[in-house]
């Protein structure tokens, strides 16, 4: 693999119905490209910029959505078009995890238009979904595969 290399040098310019000489006026100009081994490019901080720097990155951004030890869990159970509990408190300004279960034998999905997630459940699958500090008020959800299936609220005080 080899890759094109540009070589600068400076080049007299002038301007048309310039009075200037030619000497005081230059510009960098790219005047030849040749080939070289990829090898001979690659220093150690480009390396580092663009092979290290994606995985710090990648890796600092998928610990965002995941629970703590101490963070509150509420256990949200999805059978068949039926969930439980229908109401569930939780304290605001505060991070909280929603264990999502589904015990059914159709897939479930949780939704919530107030708090912008949603999540499929394939049956007999349960899953987790980190909701970051709610301010107080009611976020209502349902199970939009399921749309018979009353809905339920999550209430942050």
């Amino acid at each position: 693999m080899s890759i094109l290399v540009a070589t600068w040098t400076k080049r007299l310019v002038s301007l048309p119905g310039s009075n200037r000489s030619k000497q005081n006026m230059t510009s960098s100009m790219p005047v030849r490209v040749k080939k070289v081994a990829t090898n001979a490019i690659v220093s150690s901080w480009s390396c580092r910029l663009f092979c290290v720097a994606p995985i710090l990155v990648g890796a600092v951004s998928g610990l965002s959505g995941q629970a703590y030890a101490g963070d509150p869990v509420f256990r949200i159970v999805f059978e068949d078009g039926k969930m439980t509990p229908l109401r569930i408190d939780v304290p605001a300004d505060t991070r909280i995890e929603l264990q999502l279960v589904n015990t059914g034998k159709t897939p479930a999905e949780f939704e919530s238009l107030p708090l912008r997630k949603e999540k499929v459940i394939a049956p007999g699958v349960t899953t987790d979904m980190v909701i970051k500090g709610l301010d107080p008020g009611e976020y209502p959800f349902f199970d939009d595969f399921h749309p018979d299936a009353p809905p339920a609220v999550l209430i942050a005080k």
